[in-house]
């Protein structure tokens, strides 16, 4: 079932690929080149992009046995950086801190736990690094106006080196307010791309769209501004009907590819189509 499933799915998909995304005025043009899938309890929740080129996923099936012990029940889109693998993580909805995980080239990996702060909500959707590799940018659900700023663990040398609580730095106040962000990655020091699962069409005119957000500088620990602009709608097609998903967004700086995720509806959730483009230069 599952091979007729994805079959079906590549035969839509395929009338689209080539084909140039709408974005907003003067921002960058992308054009979708290629979709494929992946296994949704296995990847389905992100993925970051190895400097071989190759692929990491990450799903509910991902979380070690011993984080589900502890109470980590729920895993974020991951990065890289410099071979260092960075999780986030979320608890139950008593949860009372957040915390991202990170593993080393060779394989040791380090938790570090955020308290949370007054008003800061349990959840824990992403994990990106800044390309000079200090700070780490994740975000919570639901309506915001900000994305949060913490120290790199690891490669900020002002983290514990084996692990510890972790604070938060600053923030990235958004010029509008954005939903249900599940994931960002940089693609310069002052530049985010974010998938949004906001179906609502309220804050954006597009339906779960994927988010640009510029900064007036690379990070630096102390609070700043984000211009916030919609550029597409990510793809929603399937053959089963009823409620998409958006998940992870990766972008690739070594080949220039940016990857989304998109949660098909009913039985065909079995599958996560991942969908990759390139960026147009005028």
């Amino acid at each position: 079932m599952r091979r007729q499933l994805l079959a079906a799915t590549a035969l839509l998909g395929a009338f689209t690929l080539g084909a140039g995304t709408a974005s907003a005025a003067g921002a960058p043009q992308w054009t979708q080149t290629g979709t494929a899938y992946t296994d949704t309890l296995g990847g389905g929740q992100g993925l970051a992009s190895r400097a071989d080129g190759s692929l990491l996923y990450r799903g509910l099936a991902s979380i070690p046995l011993d984080l589900r012990v502890k109470g980590w029940n729920h895993i974020g889109d991951p990065d890289i950086a410099r071979g260092h693998v960075f999780d986030a993580y979320q608890g139950a909805d008593t949860a009372t801190s957040k915390m991202f995980a990170v593993t080393t080239p060779a394989g040791k990996r380090y938790e570090y736990v955020h308290p949370l702060n007054p008003g800061e909500k349990l959840n824990n959707s992403f994990a990106t690094v800044s390309p000079d590799d200090r700070w780490l940018v994740s975000g919570e659900w639901g309506t915001q106006n900000r994305l949060q700023v913490f120290p790199a663990p690891l490669l900020n040398p002002s983290t514990p080196a084996t692990g510890g609580e972790l604070r938060e730095a600053g923030q990235i106040t958004l010029d509008k307010p954005v939903r249900d962000i599940q994931g960002c990655d940089f693609v310069t020091g002052t530049r985010l791309l974010c998938a949004s699962n906001d179906a609502s069409g309220t804050l954006f005119p597009e339906i779960r769209p994927l988010l640009q957000v510029d900064l007036p500088r690379e990070l630096d620990g102390q609070p700043v501004t984000g211009t916030v602009t919609s550029l597409f709608a990510l793809p929603q097609r399937s053959v089963c009907t009823g409620a998409f998903e958006t998940e992870g967004v990766d972008y690739d700086a070594n080949s220039g590819t940016l990857r989304t995720q998109m949660i098909p509806p009913g039985v065909c959730a079995v599958t996560t189509a991942v969908h990759a483009y390139q960026q147009v230069t005028d």
